[in-house]
């Protein structure tokens, strides 16, 4: 099965590591604004209420993931892969505490990649 977005193993111990320390369910949203770049941001489930212009795109550490659907246009070929480095991100994401950040590389899909992806609709909450 070919997924949008995927996480690096470091990525994923974070993740879990922010679901143990907040004890609630965490969503990612790739953001896209002025305040903090294009990082992708990580919230409490319910901090952020997606819109109907945001697209989930697949989960990462059993989370969702978003990104608004003009950004998707951008990124539709390419395989998000998240994962983490140390120093400052987003002001407003959850792991800027812990002195790392989520990061956002990409690989571009395969032609065979691409035909087997599921189709992606509006967000779903």
């Amino acid at each position: 099965m070919v997924e949008r977005v995927v996480a690096t193993p470091d990525a994923l111990e974070l993740i879990d590591r922010l679901k143990a320390q907040h004890g609630a369910a965490l969503m990612f949203y790739q953001s896209h604004g002025c305040c903090d770049g294009s990082s992708p941001m990580c919230y409490l489930v319910g901090e952020l209420t997606p819109s109907r212009h945001d697209l989930q795109i697949g989960q990462i550490g059993g989370c969702p993931f978003y990104i608004s659907a003009a950004q998707y246009e951008y990124w539709q070929n390419s395989q998000l892969i998240i994962g983490v480095t140390p120093g400052s991100g987003g002001t407003f994401s959850l792991e800027g505490p812990e002195g790392v950040c989520f990061t956002t590389g990409s690989r571009l899909f395969t032609d065979g990649e691409r035909e087997a992806l599921d189709p992606v609709g509006p967000q779903s909450s």
